[in-house]
């Protein structure tokens, strides 16, 4: 006897709504809380340096009645501020050059071939990452001065690019094991030796992780105090003050003379660099992290 069944349905049978989790809610909470404290700070101090002290210290919060340029030109030359601006332009710049050429070569070297030591002076320069300037700063101080260096802007450069270096070789090491070896290996076929192959070949290759351990070293380099208050010292030396110093002598002066305006115009112009440079390789700078990140 022959058993008749229904035919099944091919309609599809929804499925029922899955709740939504509050995981990408509250992340996205946290990072709009984290940029307001990092943005609001930054953009008071930059409304404050328009101001008047009146204003500063009656209405804090407030927009200022006209934009005061004259507390920008107050700082740069009555407070020296342009002074100290060129030399920290002059130092990074040379300590930068010095710590990307070198940093990139002693990475990429460490990263593609093969020979015995090579992991004894990656770890060197790993280690290195891990001895706090404060321990060094004693003998740093005798070695200098035996160069005959002390207090001079070259002195300065060859100190902030050897302690950059030590994270300039870790972030390219792993960069540069990422980048593919079929296209170094066709350049090598066609004759490019071993110099052409890293500048012509290898080095536009890392652009995205040059740019984003630039940054890095830049923001380093740019906002050190503790080495140039122990190495420049000496008759003129506060000439060849930088930055970072020439903004503390301004905040102990004008703290007491009152000039808060001042202040704050000299605050902003330290940090306009910092700002340019990352708005203008921000898009290099994520895709640097993302590609140059341990296998």
């Amino acid at each position: 006897m022959a058993v008749l069944t229904r035919p099944r349905s091919s309609v599809p049978v929804p499925s029922p709504p899955r709740p939504r989790s509050t995981v990408p809610v509250l992340s996205h909470v946290f990072l709009a809380g984290w940029a307001l404290l990092t943005t609001l700070p930054l953009l008071w101090a930059v409304l404050s340096s328009f101001k008047s002290d009146n204003e500063i210290l009656t209405d804090p919060w407030s927009l200022p009645s006209r934009l005061r340029w004259e507390n920008w030109e107050r700082a740069w030359n009555e407070a020296h501020i342009g002074r100290y601006f060129l030399n920290s332009a002059i130092v990074v710049t040379g300590a930068l050059t010095l710590t990307m050429l070198l940093g990139a070569m002693a990475a990429y070297i460490l990263a593609r071939y093969r020979f015995r030591g090579a992991r004894v002076i990656y770890y060197a320069f790993v280690g290195g990452m891990m001895f706090p300037v404060f321990l060094a700063l004693v003998p740093l101080f005798f070695v200098v001065r035996n160069l005959g260096l002390l207090g001079t802007l070259p002195g300065l450069t060859l100190v902030y690019a050897a302690y950059s270096l030590p994270f300039t070789v870790f972030f390219l090491t792993a960069f540069f094991r990422t980048l593919p070896t079929s296209v170094a290996e066709a350049a090598m076929v066609d004759g490019c030796g071993h110099f052409r192959l890293f500048f012509s070949v290898m080095l536009p290759m890392a652009r995205p992780g040059l740019v984003s351990v630039g940054i890095f070293t830049f923001l380093f380099q740019w906002n050190q105090y503790v080495l140039p208050i122990v190495l420049m010292q000496g008759e003129g030396a506060d000439k060849r003050w930088v930055l970072a110093q020439g903004l503390t002598a301004l905040a102990v002066n004008e703290g007491y003379r009152g000039d808060f305006s001042g202040l704050f115009a000299g605050m902003t112009i330290a940090m306009l660099p910092v700002i340019a440079a990352y708005l203008l390789f921000h898009r290099q700078f994520q895709s640097g992290l993302a590609a140059g990140q341990l296998r």
